[in-house]
């Protein structure tokens, strides 16, 4: 019913709440991941109830939830590479999650409303009539959201002509009655009269991560009156967003006397004609709009519903689904968060591996160990430090598939014994020193890193073989990658954790398996065959888990392949991704030398222009205000300075960037506009100074800044740069390439050379359609736009303005990415109708191009995958499925993924053969950075010549395509010098 009831006039729904003071958590917080709570999990609360202790039943409303959800969550950040909007289904999914983590109920449902067709309705025909539209960015998150939750495997319980109240309501009696406790989780005041000693309502104070407990002395506290006298407070007062009027002139404090006084509304209406004064006549005047409040507001108890309480107990979550939905939504860290807050499916695992770990140190014992192995691909796991190009080894695992593996310790001390993975390491007792590699053992083993011939596969190689050159072991015959392999496989995953990777493909966890044993002998110790000493008593012993996890990498490698040679993708593994391994890592090591007293000058400056725009946008509204605060500039733009309202959202009108934009380009001339002129450059300075911020935090002592480049995060084969991440360094703006120009030429080097393609994902388009009038305009060498916009709007390449011009480009790459007129539209700034003719008539020109958009998601929906022109594919099951939301999301993936998955293949295949070039040609210049389409390089003194002519076979070779690849050069000192 009521997501705001008794709302004041002008008062927002969270307005009238204070915080009780009953005991229990308050709500639930987004860090408390580490909860201990978090260990037990929903699906161990269900044991508990087994055991005796009283049942817990959670009962969520789905729509309320979701809908609050999606106005405390930014819409312009939360939404797929495909467009679709996932604020409310992020923000639900992540309540729900914290709210299991914190209550650990035993039992769970969800509830939504059908249609707002109800008994209330029929009764009342202006029943929540006046309610504003739904937002269309929210039109299907509701159905996205009862996705999530069968993955979840938690409830939906729906009843036709009622709301999700009376589903609640009626579960709540039914719950009661069998002795269980319940938690309702809901937005609508309403439920406040389900509250009693054994049922609570959880109410989201903001948004939805903050909860507050309405126990029966929370609600008299606010209310001044006990939960079962709520509704009747609310037919006096009436419902605001129920569009249920309140009695004129009675306010709540009111209302709570009179119920106090007559015990309740029964009794106030038997005495009505003894109440005095203007209140009394009033509510005389309006009793029968009361009582028919009364009716209305009293939720149903006894429906028949699909599933009794019996039934939501709650279930293990479905761990493949979770990945498929996570994935499609593209909730990579809700995805972490879920595994590591909630307990995980059981039983998933049918085991664990079974490891004898031999500890080789002197040469011959590693170099009988090794000759063991023979000439099958060995599973490699190393323990260390890696990041920002660099990395030290302290430890290592070798295993074959059989489980025969070894440890080898490289730790120069005790103290030093690493992590397994990425990142600092904390001081630990190290292993004794007896039992590290001795340096002729150590030679062996570079010997056969070094071995071409002996296959090597690591999870995520990168990172390791780093750490590996760190120690003097640098790494030859890199076979295999299990975590590029699974990527391969299943581009869309999003995460490729080796313990994850090993439940899934192999169902057995990352532990050692215990040895079988006869009913009554004692517990076995992990059988080890330890060729030399052990730890020291007490220290944690880094063998055992090292090798299970090499196991893991040799075994999954072998699955890894049969699953990747069914999906078509083996050569692009051996032959584009393994090799890039080698390459990214060297580019990280590498680095890129940045001028550091630029970039502090230009933090100051940036610092500077904030200040500045700040005071100049103060003095326009002759007052200061928090220029990061929505609320203040709400106020300000649409109050005081009475600019024209922007989009509606729950808490006002929003400011968002976008919307800001639009309204300086509606508001020329307007009195406020230079308010919002200093606004937006104010916010614009602020972006930049912690871009350069970020920038000078990363500079290492070499002076150079190391960012990490990642193979596995985006499904279409980009690649993507974090840490910072020199891919999204301003350049449209004067300002943003002042930052390019930090970046410079290293000592040793005479300048940089700056080489990209040219439009390459529309020359993609050209050569997948085969459009004869794209192909001819990139044969002929005019521009590419003005010559579609000349066919477009029937005029001379000569005649084609700069607006013409920047339509035809804005709609040639939208179509690219699935763009609708609609989008087309709000890009342009034009009426949809302009947006449609605009198309209609770029399709009458380019039919090609109309034919290849249709026939490449046909194909996609006839064999569930689309391929790019390297045969990289991307399964879309979606694209069959019966929801239109998920279905339009894979047609868009569908019509994105060849385009700019062939792209990604292109420039992948020209990092390799400009590597391998300037190897071969025995240069000192040398790649540094990967920018999408563009390569960065260092110029060696003499050698601009070479490296240019080198450079440009090599990217214009990298594809055969039916147009040529256009590749532009250029050279400077700097970032921004070497542009074009």
């Amino acid at each position: 019913m009521s997501d705001s009831a008794l709302l004041r006039p002008g008062a927002g729904p969270d307005d009238d709440l204070v915080t009780p003071s009953s005991g229990g958590p308050a709500g639930s917080r987004e860090d408390a991941a580490g909860d201990p709570r978090a260990q037990a999990g929903a699906q161990g609360a269900a044991l508990a109830g087994a055991e005796g202790s009283r049942p817990r039943l959670l009962l969520v409303d789905g729509h309320s939830m979701a809908y609050r959800a999606f106005f405390a969550l930014p819409v312009e950040n939360f939404s797929t590479t495909t467009g679709q909007v996932t604020n409310a289904v992020y923000g639900f999914t992540s309540m729900l999650i914290n709210v299991l983590r914190d209550e650990a109920p035993t039992h769970v449902a969800v509830a939504f409303d059908v249609s707002r067709e109800t008994f209330r309705a029929q009764e009342y025909a202006e029943y929540k009539a006046g309610r504003a539209k739904t937002p269309a960015e929210f039109s299907g998150q509701v159905g996205l959201v009862k996705e999530v939750l069968a993955a979840l495997r938690v409830p939906v319980v729906e009843k036709e002509g009622f709301e999700a109240d009376d589903v609640i309501a009626t579960l709540t009696t039914q719950a009661r009655a069998q002795g269980f406790e319940v938690l309702v989780s809901t937005g609508d005041r309403d439920a406040l009269q389900l509250v009693d000693d054994a049922t609570t309502v959880l109410y989201p104070r903001k948004g939805v991560s903050d909860l507050v407990r309405m126990t029966p002395d929370a609600v008299e506290e606010r209310y001044g009156v006990r939960p079962q006298r709520y509704p009747e407070l609310a037919a006096l007062v009436g419902e605001t967003s129920d569009n249920l009027p309140g009695v004129p002139g009675v306010g709540p404090k009111t209302a709570a006397k009179w119920l106090a006084a007559h015990d309740g509304l029964d009794g106030l209406v038997a005495e009505v004609d003894q109440l005095k004064g203007k209140a009394g006549q009033s509510l005389r005047d309006h009793l029968d709009q009361v009582l028919r409040n009364r009716r209305l507001n009293r939720l149903v108890t006894d429906l028949d519903l699909p599933v009794v309480v019996d039934d939501l107990v709650v279930a293990p979550w479905d761990r493949e689904e979770v990945h498929r939905v996570f994935d499609a939504l593209e909730f990579r860290v809700l995805r972490e968060r879920l595994f590591a807050t909630l307990a995980t499916p059981e039983p998933e695992a049918e085991g664990g591996f079974s490891v004898r770990v031999a500890r080789p140190r002197g040469a011959a014992e590693v170099r009988r160990w090794l000759d063991a192995l023979g000439d099958a691909a060995v599973g490699v796991h190393v323990l260390g430090r890696w990041g920002a190009g660099t990395g030290e080894a302290t430890g290592l695992a070798l295993a074959a598939a059989d489980g025969t593996a070894a440890w080898f310790s490289l730790a120069a001390a005790a103290g030093k014994a690493g992590t397994d993975g990425e990142g600092p390491a904390e001081a630990a007792d190290g292993p004794a020193e007896g039992s590290v590699l001795d340096d002729e053992g150590r030679a062996v083993l570079a010997t056969w890193f070094a071995d071409p011939g002996r296959a090597k596969v690591v999870h995520d190689a990168k990172g390791p073989l780093q750490a590996l050159a760190g120690a003097g072991l640098a790494v030859a015959g890199l076979a295999g990658d299990t975590a590029l392999a699974a990527y391969l496989c299943r581009p869309d995953q999003r995460s490729y954790d080796l313990a994850d990777l090993a439940l899934r493909h192999l169902h057995r966890e990352l532990r050692v398996e215990e040895e079988e044993r006869e009913q009554g002998e004692e517990e076995p110790q992990l059988t080890l065959d330890v060729d030399g000493p052990a730890t020291p008593e007490g220290a944690p012993d880094p063998a055992p888990g090292a090798a299970v996890r090499a196991a893991a990498v040799a075994e999954l490698d072998d699955v890894l392949a049969a699953e990747l040679a069914e999906r078509g993708g083996t050569a692009l593994l051996a032959e584009l991704e393994l090799p890039l391994v080698g390459v990214l890592a060297r580019m990280e090591a590498r680095g890129v030398a940045a001028d550091g007293a630029q970039l502090r000058a230009l933090e100051d400056q940036f610092a500077a222009t904030v200040e500045e725009q700040a005071e100049a946008a103060y003095a326009v509204i002759d007052r200061r205000v928090n220029l990061g605060s929505p609320k203040q500039l709400q106020e300000v733009l649409f109050e005081q300075l009475e600019m024209p309202r922007t989009k509606r959202i729950k808490t006002g009108w929003t400011t968002d960037a976008e919307a800001l934009a639009d309204l300086l380009v509606k508001t020329d001339g307007h009195p406020g506009s230079g308010f919002l002129v200093h606004l937006l450059a104010h916010r614009d300075a602020s972006r930049l100074r912690q871009t350069v911020e970020g920038l000078l935090k990363t500079v290492a002592p070499d002076g150079r800044i190391h960012t990490t480049y990642q193979q596995t995060i985006a499904a279409t084969g980009r690649l993507s740069s974090t840490d910072p991440n020199l891919q999204n360094i301003p350049i449209r703006t004067e300002e943003g390439r002042r930052i390019r120009r930090a970046f410079v030429v290293g000592e040793g080097y005479e300048s940089l050379l700056t080489a990209d393609y040219s439009q390459i994902e529309m020359r993609i388009m050209a050569h997948l359609s085969g459009d004869e009038g794209l192909v001819e305009a990139f044969r002929s060498g005019e521009d590419l736009h003005s010559f579609v916009g000349s066919r477009v709007f029937a005029v001379e390449p000569a005649d084609v303005t700069p607006a013409m011009r920047s339509k035809i480009k804005a709609m040639s790459y939208g179509l690219a990415y699935g763009l609708s007129a609609f989008g087309l539209s709000r890009q342009l700034r034009i009426a949809v109708e302009e947006a449609r003719g605009l198309m209609d008539e770029y399709f009458e020109r380019f039919g090609g191009v109309r034919d290849y958009l249709r026939g490449v998601v046909d194909e996609a929906r006839s064999t569930g995958y689309t391929e790019t022109i390297l045969g990289r594919r991307r399964y879309l099951p979606d694209l069959t499925s019966d929801n239109r939301q998920r279905r339009d999301m894979a047609e868009r993936m569908a019509l994105n993924a060849p385009i700019q998955g062939s792209a990604a293949d292109v420039i992948k295949v020209a990092m390799l053969g400009v590597e391998r070039a300037v190897a071969e040609q025995g240069l000192r210049s040398r790649m540094l950075l990967q920018v999408h389409d563009e390569l960065v390089l260092e110029v060696a003194p003499g050698e601009r010549d070479a490296l240019e002519a080198l450079v440009r076979e090599q990217m214009a070779g990298a594809a055969e395509l039916s147009v040529p690849l256009d590749v532009s050069v250029g050279v400077g000192t700097s970032w921004h010098e070497a542009g074009h």
